[in-house]
This record gives C-alpha cells, structure tokens and sequence, in this order.
C-alpha cells in the first residue's frame, strides 16, 4: 500500500526546504532560470516560424 500512499503525495512542484521525493519541479533559483530560457527560446521559434510563413505568402 505504500506505493498508493506515494502516488496520492505526489506535487508538480516543490518547496525548497521540503523533503519529498514525489515531485516534479523544485521552487528554486535553477528551475526559474531554466524555464525563463524555455520561454524565450520558444517565443523566438514562434516569431522566426510567423516570419518565414509571412515571407512564403508574398
């Protein structure tokens, strides 16, 4: 039953003093760090893939 009991525990994301084990994101410096340069790389691909679709209309 323990494994139920985990599954029941589980967070997306963690709080930086807390000691679960179940988790996906940590609440710290490196997890914001590292979506910031996931956004942005993605907005870029947006707005280089809206361009070259702009540019194949004309």
């Amino acid at each position: 039953m323990k494994i139920a009991e985990e599954e029941k525990d589980f967070e997306l994301v963690k709080e930086k003093n807390d000691k679960k084990k179940n988790y996906i994101f940590k609440k710290d410096s490196t997890t914001k760090t590292g979506f910031y340069i996931i956004v942005v790389i993605l907005i870029i691909l947006t707005a280089v893939t809206i361009y070259y679709g702009l540019q194949t209309m004309e």
